[in-house]
């Protein structure tokens, strides 16, 4: 009887070890559920609808599976403001069930999904193209990662240009929430080191359509306008400001200067002719993986069916950010067992290949990579683009400084009035 019992007993734990593998097998072989969120309402939508293409893109080029793993794509949109953003997010990840989690679009709405992303510590949260500072800076999320640089680093090496070009006074002209902070301290920290002086800042709210009191009291003794607007917000003042016959020479932010701006189709479009701005992207660059990757875009999204003549911004930052979250999939093999612990060390290990360059993570699960010096140039057919004037690679969330002499951007850091 004894026997009996133990030969029953081992049967049952044989039967439960191979049941156990069996399921492991047929999850393994599940489609994994990638949520996506942009921006498809509001100002930045044009952009928006660019970085879902981008993304895309990265799980066209794999064929839509990873490790033998069909990738699913759950859509989702906001309109810029951070608590549609984590509603929509919440949705893809309590309702949708996702495994995985790639978006948002704006600073604003990737310091909020940050936050969120605490509370699901089993889900990975991969930025989409938010570029704030604070998303991974403060307070980081030990699921949350961001495969791009953020706004201050886009726009390190802008400020030598400037100066280069004899723009010893600059007025900030930008949007008033995190992101354009960032990106103004990322021209700032270089451009008053070097003997800059910012003597007026204007901080707009996102979705402004009146702009004339601002271009009003533009002082007459500064040099350039540093224009950190994106989406319709920057259509608009360049409209309005061409309209007030303005003469100052723009000095653009990241978002300023992106495909989704220069094909809009106005008067200032074509003064914006010479216009020098940085980022991380640069449309004719000439790297060999880029020129493959604009190539793809092109040949996927045509002008004649939405696309835009080069990938915009947001295009190619999506298509970075998934990216990761596919090539992390496969060097695990499309194991999300266990919290996901596997994926996230081999994110947290990844030296990511991108058109423009490797990619590695900080401790805080933060980009160190490359940005563009750039110029608007119009090309043969009429087409604005960005002409490369030099690239800056290895740019740290720190923007080589030492941490005791950091300070993260804010409406008053820098100053040097």
């Amino acid at each position: 009887m004894k026997v009996n019992k133990r030969i029953w007993i081992r049967s049952m734990l044989g039967a439960a070890a191979a049941a156990a593998l069996m399921g492991g097998a047929w999850a393994q072989g599940q489609p994994v559920k990638i949520g996506l969120l942009a921006t498809l309402e509001g100002p930045f939508a044009a952009g928006g609808a660019d970085g879902m293409r981008g993304a895309e893109l990265a799980v066209k080029q794999r064929g839509g599976a990873v490790a033998g793993r069909k990738i699913e794509i759950i859509k989702a949109s906001s309109d810029a403001k951070p608590d549609v953003a984590v509603n929509a997010t919440r949705k893809l990840v309590e309702q949708d069930k996702v495994d995985i989690m790639v978006g948002p679009l704006s600073g604003g709405e990737g310091i909020a999904v940050k936050d969120y992303a605490k509370t699901q510590p089993n889900i990975t949260f991969i930025n989409g193209s938010s570029g704030a500072q604070a998303a991974t800076l403060v307070s980081p999320a030990a699921n949350f990662f961001r495969f791009n640089t953020e706004g201050a680093q886009w726009m390190m090496g802008l400020g030598k240009a400037a100066l280069d070009k004899g723009y010893k006074r600059v007025m900030v002209i930008a949007e008033d929430y995190a992101f354009p902070y960032s990106q103004v301290q990322g021209f700032m920290a270089e451009y008053c080191k070097l003997g800059g002086k910012v003597p007026e800042k204007a901080w707009v709210p996102l979705g402004g359509k009146d702009y004339s009191s601002v271009i009003a009291k533009i002082p007459k003794t500064v040099d350039a306008l540093l224009v950190v607007l994106g989406g319709a917000d920057a259509v608009n003042f360049l409209t309005q400001y061409e309209n007030a016959g303005g003469d100052k020479p723009i000095l653009g932010g990241s978002i300023t200067v992106s495909q989704d701006i220069l094909n809009y189709k106005g008067k200032r479009r074509d003064s914006l002719v010479g216009t020098l701005s940085a980022g991380p992207v640069a449309d004719a660059y000439d790297g060999a993986e880029w020129k493959a990757f604009v190539a793809d875009y092109q040949k996927n999204y045509p002008v004649s069916a939405g696309g835009f003549p080069s990938p915009s911004l947001f295009a190619y930052v999506y298509y970075v950010n998934m990216k990761a979250a596919l090539d992390g999939l496969d060097a695990v093999k499309g194991d999300l067992s266990g919290g996901q612990a596997k994926y996230r060390e081999a994110l947290s290990k990844m030296v990511l290949k991108t058109p423009t360059g490797d990619v590695k993570l900080d401790g805080n699960r933060q980009a160190i990579g490359s940005t563009f010096v750039t110029e608007v140039v119009k090309d043969t057919k009429g087409n604005l683009f960005n002409k490369v004037h030099r690239k800056v690679d290895g740019i740290d969330q720190l923007l080589g400084m030492k941490k005791e002499e950091f300070q993260m951007g804010s409406r008053d850091v820098p100053a040097c009035p």
